[in-house]
Order: structure tokens, then sequence, then C-alpha cells
């Protein structure tokens, strides 16, 4: 999570040895604690007293919630509505049916999603609309409760396990020494999550992120998803786009719900038609909000703007080239992917310290320390290609 105080100097919030740790803007985290992270999130920004917060986790995003919710009236709670937009919209953009019907008001293209609470509920389901069904767990991101289920059999073990939640049987000291980077606060044991059913659509995913203001859309940036990091996770190649029912099915919902911050959203550009399909929001930053390519597509600047008052400079274009690969998401997919070379590889070069510790994230972790000097030389043979 990130802060921005008065002067518009950038802190952070993250659990201990996290990689923002190692970056030149962030010399000093503050510390989230796995235990009591409602504490020490109130404690960081009491002491920083920023003018902003950008959550960029989901985690992040409850627990501001929910602490918004106990700081009722006090400096705190104004500044996370100043931040992320006004307090009766934060039951809704935590549940997935509840975004999916606020769209389905506005008029914006959404496929039917409903809350399956029992497995009476999914035989109704299936009856209704078949195979292949989307199965949503509340509360998961980055693809991990997401099921696509083809079968009967396939449906009744994906709801089995999206509703007994993330590894809910894993002992929690084990939880948090294999989550060290990322665990904020588990669930507890005997969590049992929201499931949802949404209707399947087949086509192209698209994802886009905006800056916005008090309900206002400032900037945009929007992309096809040309790879992924496995079937239903995040991208790790993108293309970028222009979008004319994508931004206003964002326009509509940032508008409805008051939104300020960053904020993304997942579509389906449907086979066929290219209709634009609403499939889901996530109330925080996403991947792609740093990318800065140009006016109308500058996030962090406008987003200064609104919050500063003051007047914004545009970043330079970090790149022309319309397909972007992110780091280190498409290398770890796949070191030869051609992609590394075709596209703009969004390696940040100018902070070595960040790349290395992308670099020892890699699922090979227990390779010798030379085989990270060798991939280290490998990206840095791109980057000489690129220039």
């Amino acid at each position: 999570m990130g802060l921005a105080n008065a002067g518009f100097r950038v802190e952070a919030v993250c659990p201990p040895h996290h990689p923002l740790a190692k970056t030149s803007v962030v010399p000093r985290p503050h510390v989230l604690s796995a235990v009591t992270p409602l504490r020490s999130l109130a404690e960081a920004i009491s002491g920083v007293r920023p003018s902003l917060i950008v959550p960029t986790d989901d985690n992040t995003t409850r627990h501001l919630h929910q602490l918004r919710a106990g700081e009722s009236g006090n400096a705190i709670s104004s500044l996370i509505e100043r931040s992320l937009g006004t307090q009766e919209s934060f039951s809704v953009v935590e549940r997935r049916a509840g975004v999916m019907h606020i769209g389905e008001e506005a008029g914006v293209r959404v496929p039917k999603t409903e809350v399956i609470a029992g497995s009476g509920d999914l035989e109704k389901w299936i009856a209704r609309f078949g195979f292949p069904t989307v199965l949503k767990a509340d509360g998961t991101s980055g693809g991990t409760g997401v099921r696509i289920s083809h079968t009967h059999e396939d449906a009744k073990r994906a709801f089995r396990e999206l509703q007994s939640g993330p590894r809910a049987s894993e002992p929690l000291l084990q939880r948090l020494m294999r989550h060290g980077r990322s665990l904020v606060w588990p669930s507890p044991p005997t969590h049992r999550s929201v499931v949802n059913a949404q209707a399947y659509v087949g086509g192209i995913d698209a994802i886009s992120e905006v800056a916005c203001w008090e309900g206002k859309v400032l900037a945009g940036l929007q992309f096809q998803v040309l790879s992924k990091q496995y079937a239903s996770g995040p991208a790790s190649v993108l293309r970028l786009i222009e979008n004319s029912e994508m931004t206003l099915a964002t326009e509509k919902i940032v508008r409805r719900l008051g939104l300020s911050g960053l904020h993304g959203f997942d579509f389906i550009l449907e086979q066929g038609t290219g209709n634009a399909y609403l499939t889901e929001m996530n109330p925080r930053a996403t991947q792609v909000g740093h990318l800065t390519l140009g006016a109308g597509r500058d996030l962090p600047a406008v987003l200064y703007g609104a919050a500063s008052g003051q007047e914004i400079r545009i970043s330079p274009k970090v790149t022309d080239n319309p397909t972007i690969a992110l780091f280190p998401q498409e290398w770890i997919r796949n070191r030869a992917s051609a992609f590394l070379k075709s596209a703009y590889h969004d390696i940040p070069w100018e902070e070595p310290e960040l790349v290395r510790a992308c670099i020892l994230s890699h699922p090979e972790k227990r390779v010798r320390d030379s085989q990270h000097e060798e991939w280290i030389r490998e990206l840095s043979a791109t980057r000489a290609s690129e220039i």
C-alpha cells in the first residue's frame, strides 16, 4: 500500500522482506503486521499523515474498509473515503455479485452472476445456464479463486474447494512462512468463502485501469490480454487498445459508486460480436497502473493533480510499442518467450535491487547463485537489443 504525504513523498506499508523495501523510492517501508494489520495500518497513517492512500492488494483494501468502519468521524476515516470513494461503495466492491448487479442497473453489459449458497443452488444454476460455467470466490485475486467447469463433477468439486477458502486446513505458521512476502492476515480455518456462479462468455480477455476522483474518470489504460501466467491467472503480455464500450462501462461504474483513486476492471470481448462484458472489478491499483503512455494514459500524474490541486505534468511515454511484456510475469512464465524481444519488456532497470528481488522470486528458488547471475545477464542482453 502506498501513502503520499503532503509533500507527495511516497511511503509504503507492507509485510517484512517485501520487494518494496528494495526500491530507492521507498527506502524504509512501514511494517504491516500479519497479526494486527489494522493497528499497524492506523499507526502508519497517523505517523505519515498522508494526503492519499493507494492500496495495491485486495487484503489491504478490505483492511482499509474495516478501519474506516471502526474509525468513523475522525481524520483517518475521512482520508480513507477521500482516497477510495464513498463508504457506501465499500460493501459493493468487496462482492463480485454486487459489482455485477450495480453494472446491470447502470446499463453495463455483464454476464449473469449469482451467489451460490449450496449444492442445490449450483444444480439450479447449471440447469439454467449449462456448461461451461464459471465459479468465483469473493476475496480472491490473481485467478486463484476462479474455476471454469465443464461437467457436473467438476462444478461440484470446484464449489467445495472455493467455499472452503484458500488452503483453509493448512497450519497458520506454515502459511505465514510460505507467504512471507505477501500474506497480510489469512482467513481463519473455519471461514467459508462466498462463491458466485457467472455465465460463461467466450472471447478475448481485456483489462482496464482508471484513475478517478469523486466519481469521475480522469484517465485510463485499456489492454487486450495476449498471454497469462497460467490459464485463469493474471496477464503477462498486453496490447494497448481503445474500446469505447469499455470506456463507457468504467465511467458508469465509477460514477454510480462515487469512486476515487485507482481501480481495475476485467472484461471479455465476446467472440464474434466484440461486445465488451464486464466480468469483475478490482478496487485497488493493478499491475499496469505505473505505465505512463501519454496524455490521458498517465494515471499517477492525473491522480496527483486531483489530490494536490496542482497543474499536472504528463510523464514521457515509456514506449511507443503497443505490446508490453510485464516483468517478472512473462519472464517467469517462459524465459524463452518471443514477447521478451518483440514487446516492450517492462523491467525497472533503474532499480537494480528490485530487479534482483524479482529474479529471486522465481519458482526455482533453490537453484545456485550462479544461475541467478546468468538470468540477470540474459535479461541485460535483451535490454541491449532494445536500445
